[in-house]
């Protein structure tokens, strides 16, 4: 079983990316989104305000350009690294970027065709303050690839979504986990906490010392996100201020990272037997879901899924309760293209990996919402997490 991406599985997107350069006749890419450098090269760091960049060559060379605190680190978890430019740390005597141009001038690369991901310069959540490589190098031509890079990662290879098999199995335990632990009187953050921490560490054992998480400090994961009784009618609510009582319907949540990739899984828990409106709720996001699952196909665009759904919602009476579209993809980030949404013309295709979670959210009562993933294959559809949905094996008993 693989629990990590091997060498011939980046290989294999290193060769998509060549495609791109040879038909766009470019020398080299420069790369500044961080899950674009982890899909091509699998180097995982903590974002700052200190500019990093990868640049692909054409003949197969690989530079990393950052902070000198990055790079023991990049070593260590890539070999795919030709050479490593450094400087000491942001933003200096001398700003990094004005480094990186005379980095690619040493290159020779100063008078080429360089495709770009994001920015000819720095993206990060504090803002960028600097110059762009294409005033400091006037000769270059920059092109904007970021299009071509993020269709290579619409399609999942076999490798990813063997990972996402994986982190699904281990979703399954840590939401099995949380749900034995849920108790009137606790609150949401000690029993995700019991929860998460137990997984990971039955995973972790599992898999072996070779196993490491790479987008989390943890293994595995499974919550709440503050959706705990009336607050799970805010659908991304964080926090809540009370511990959980009988009655309460819950909305839970519970991933696993295996390689860099994280499953969606989403239930509702009930604390004692739900009322006669909970369990009606229930039952209609239920076919909502469904509708959802019956929509998705190969050819069919995401915009029909979310319809369907809405045909649905009406036929129901539950439209206004609606507050986001039906799903979206997951990869190597929790939210990707395409995204199940009036919006999304995009054809569903093979290899394609999304979420189908629509919603209702009544003020007062909670939030009604499972979360499946599912690859799309030739001929049909896998949903890959496998929780039960049905009511009775959701109710905690007191």
């Amino acid at each position: 079983m693989v629990y990590a991406v091997p060498t011939r599985e980046f290989e294999r997107r290193l060769n998509l990316l060549y495609r791109v350069m040879d038909e766009k006749r470019l020398d080299a890419v420069y790369i500044v989104n961080p899950i674009n450098i982890a899909y091509f090269i699998g180097f995982y760091y903590l974002q700052t305000e200190r500019p990093v960049a990868i640049v692909v060559r054409r003949n197969g060379d690989i530079y990393f350009l950052g902070p000198l605190l990055e790079r023991d680190h990049v070593l260590s978890q890539t070999k795919l690294v030709s050479r490593v430019y450094t400087y000491r740390d942001y933003p200096g005597e001398v700003h990094p970027i004005r480094l990186f141009a005379d980095w690619l001038r040493e290159l020779h690369l100063d008078s080429s065709a360089i495709g770009y991901d994001a920015s000819p310069g720095y993206v990060s959540y504090w803002g960028y303050k600097g110059p762009s490589l294409t005033d400091l190098l006037p000769n270059a031509k920059f092109v904007n690839i970021s299009d071509d890079i993020y269709s290579m990662r619409l399609i999942k290879s076999d490798v990813e979504i063997e990972l996402l098999r994986e982190s699904a199995k281990w979703s399954n335990l840590a939401h099995s986990l949380l749900q034995d632990y849920t108790a009137p009187g606790m609150y949401d953050y000690e029993i995700s906490l019991r929860a998460s921490l137990d997984a990971s560490i039955m995973m972790k054992k599992a898999l072996g010392p070779g196993y490491k998480p790479l987008r989390s400090e943890y293994p595995a994961y499974a919550g709440f996100r503050g959706q705990v009784g009336e607050h799970g009618a805010y659908p991304h609510s964080i926090s809540v201020e009370r511990p959980i009582k009988v009655g309460d319907v819950l909305v839970t949540g519970a991933t696993a990272d295996v390689g860099g990739y994280m499953a969606e899984l989403e239930r509702n828990l009930f604390v004692g037997k739900p009322s006669n409106d909970v369990v009606k709720y229930h039952e209609t996001a239920l076919k909502l879901q469904d509708a959802a699952l019956n929509a998705l196909r190969p050819g069919v665009k995401a915009s029909d899924v979310d319809r369907a759904v809405i045909r649905v919602a009406k036929e129901l009476g539950v439209a206004e309760y609606l507050l986001h579209h039906s799903g979206h993809g997951l990869g190597l980030e929790s939210h990707e293209a395409p995204f199940l949404d009036v919006g999304d013309e995009t054809v569903l295709r093979p290899g394609m990996v999304v979420t189908v979670e629509p919603g209702i959210y009544v003020s007062g009562l909670g939030g009604f919402r499972h979360s499946d993933t599912v690859v799309i294959h030739e001929d049909y559809v896998e949903v890959i997490t496998y929780y039960p949905r049905d009511t009775e094996s959701l109710t905690i008993e007191i």
